[in-house]
């Protein structure tokens, strides 16, 4: 059986609730069912539910604001149909157009380290829970500790990272503090890459 799910302009979680629906109506039968969505975050969020489910998923864009997600749904019982029907929706958080993180510390603010250790290790996490992420952090200076081995912020900056955000560490500052070989998230970077990605931001946040 072969579904189609009109779900153009549709917000999260509209195009998955809709494809959803489309798979639990084919029943244990099985078939395909091809969304068409706006954007690109749907597309995201289509995919992970397929990955999930174990659908086979392929997705292309066929327009400046158009794409195309078709699933195959092998044949299931009625107990997988039931379980897939009744588990819940999750969006990908949406990212900004060009919002840049830039930290150059380890510790946010001033007074206190120990305090502004906590700190940022807060806000990091916090940054991580936002329903819009930024497109790129900065790491730099004593910023750099914050992605190596043995840093508190590891496992928020990798579950960033996990959602799209791209993790930049200055390489100069890794070689300065004895830390090339102990980067844990992203790619290392230079000062020209650095200064590009401040200048063309479309926010530039410094915490």
């Amino acid at each position: 059986m072969n579904k189609t799910v009109n779900a153009m302009g549709d917000a999260c979680p509209i195009p998955v609730v809709k494809t959803k629906n489309a798979i639990k109506e084919m029943g244990t039968a099985g078939g395909t069912v091809e969304t068409f969505v706006d954007n690109e975050i749907a597309v995201q969020n289509l995919t992970k539910m397929a990955n999930q489910k174990g659908y086979g998923v392929q997705a292309e864009q066929l327009e400046s604001n158009k794409y195309r997600v078709v699933m195959t749904v092998g044949v299931q019982t009625e107990q997988q149909v039931q379980e897939n029907a009744e588990q819940p929706v999750m969006c990908a958080p949406m990212q900004t157009d060009n919002t840049v993180v830039a930290i150059s510390s380890a510790c946010m603010g001033t007074g206190d380290d120990a305090l502004g250790a906590v700190l940022m290790k807060g806000f990091i996490y916090a940054l991580s829970q936002q329903d819009k992420l930024p497109k790129t952090m900065l790491f730099y200076n004593g910023g750099a500790k914050l992605t190596c081995e043995g840093a508190v912020t590891l496992e928020d900056l990798k579950e960033l990272e996990a959602q799209g955000v791209e993790i930049l560490t200055c390489g100069t500052c890794l070689n300065h503090y004895g830390l090339t070989d102990q980067l844990q998230v992203g790619t290392v970077t230079n000062m020209y890459v650095i200064a590009e990605k401040m200048t063309q931001a479309s926010l530039l946040v410094k915490p």
